[in-house]
Formats: C-alpha cells, structure tokens, sequence
C-alpha cells in the first residue's frame, strides 16, 4: 500500500506531457484522462483519472510509451497491490457468504470468482479548488460492481456517503485503513441484506486528494445471483 500510494502521487505530480503518454484513446476509458466524458458540452468533474482493466489483462497501458524508470516502478507495485487486494476481497465476501448461512459448495465458488474474476483499477487526482461548492468531485452513485476497495493516499477527507436519514456523512481517512464499499450485485447476491450505498465525492479548497479505486465485477457472480 506505501509503495502503490506514493508511486501514484508521482504520476499524478509528472508534467502533463509525460502523462499524456499513458492517456487514453478514442473509445477507450482506459489510460490516463478524464472518466466518462462522453460530450464536450456537460459538466467535467473536478478530477484526473488513471483507469485500468487489470484482470484478466495486465497493465500495459499505464506502461504504453513509457521509458521512465518511474513508469516501471509504478507498474510493478501496481501488479502487486492488484494481487493484494485480489486476496483481500476474497477474504471479506468469504465472511459476508458466511454471515448469509449459504452452504459450503456455494461459498467457495463465491470466494473463487471473487479470486479469479474480472478486476479493474481506478486511481484518482483531485486537485485543490478555489470553488468547491460549485465543483463536481464524482457525482452521487451507487456501484454497480460486486466489491471496490478504497485505499486514501493521504488525509484529505472527501468521500460522502449517504445515511439512512438522507444526510451526506463523511467518511475520514483511517491511515493504513481500507474503506470496503459493497456494490449492487451484492445487494442483489444478498437479497438486500447488504445494501449498495449512495456516495459521493467532494473537493477541497486548499488540498489535493488522490486515491485508489479496486473493483471487482466478477462475472462468475453475477451468474450466482441468477441461481439464487
């Protein structure tokens, strides 16, 4: 987590020029740039985003024109903290299967896709804004994934989420902590035990924010939610 948190700090303060070297291409969200730009007439969001589809691929866009020594350290703690949290996120839907009180043939096959299945990396750059209150960090969602795991790359406040009496709470950074983020295909797999929550992403006036987005889709079980 040290090594992935600093080396994407140091892609994030590279000159935009180097940066452009990993930007994305036409039709592609992956690369370097902005997410879900789909027309130059909506609003932008208030950030830079490094999307990657890491699984079953490996991170040869990030990489794509690159010489920089740099580029190559990135990449090679990228590989491990992927296969980290890989691990980690197998590990939390093995409990969540357990607290549910499904059997043991269906657990391991929920662990497994969780292990084996699709995994996509976004790591994101908030720069400071003079005007936050007029600014769009990430608009108010819920994930449509299985599992995304948050890893805060300082201690700048900016993820919200939203209560049960619809008020936006923030959510502060735990320094070494991981934020675990359930996705509606687990509400779903859980006949809404677990909820998929709405939340958000705020600026700050005088201070940058960067962090890393670990989702899994995992296809293997979306196919589980349509035995169940």
């Amino acid at each position: 987590m040290r090594m992935m948190k600093e080396n994407v700090q140091g892609f994030f303060d590279l000159p935009h020029h180097e940066k452009q070297k990993s930007a994305q291409k036409p039709g592609s969200l992956e690369g370097y740039g902005r997410a879900f730009v789909t027309s130059h007439d909506r609003k932008l969001r208030w950030n830079d985003t490094i999307f990657l589809k890491c699984h079953p691929r490996s991170c040869e866009i990030l990489i794509r024109g690159q010489k920089s020594p740099g580029i190559q350290v990135i990449r090679i703690a990228l590989e491990k903290y992927n296969e980290d949290m890989r691990k980690l996120a197998a590990e939390v839907v093995k409990y969540i299967g357990m607290a549910l009180g499904i059997h043991e043939g269906e657990l391991d096959l929920l662990t497994k896709s969780f292990g084996e299945g699709k995994y996509e990396v976004r790591m994101n750059y908030y720069p400071a804004c003079p005007e936050p209150e007029r600014a769009i960090g990430l608009l108010p969602h819920a994930d449509i994934s299985g599992i995304t795991l948050l890893t805060e790359c300082g201690n700048i406040p900016g993820l919200q989420v939203l209560s049960k009496d619809n008020c936006w709470v923030t959510v502060p950074p735990v320094p070494g902590g991981i934020v675990v983020n359930l996705g509606q295909i687990m509400e779903v797999y859980s006949n809404g035990t677990y909820r998929a929550p709405d939340h958000k992403a705020v600026v700050n006036k005088e201070k940058e924010r960067v962090n890393l987005n670990s989702t899994l889709p995992v296809s293997s079980v979306q196919e589980l939610v349509r035995q169940r």
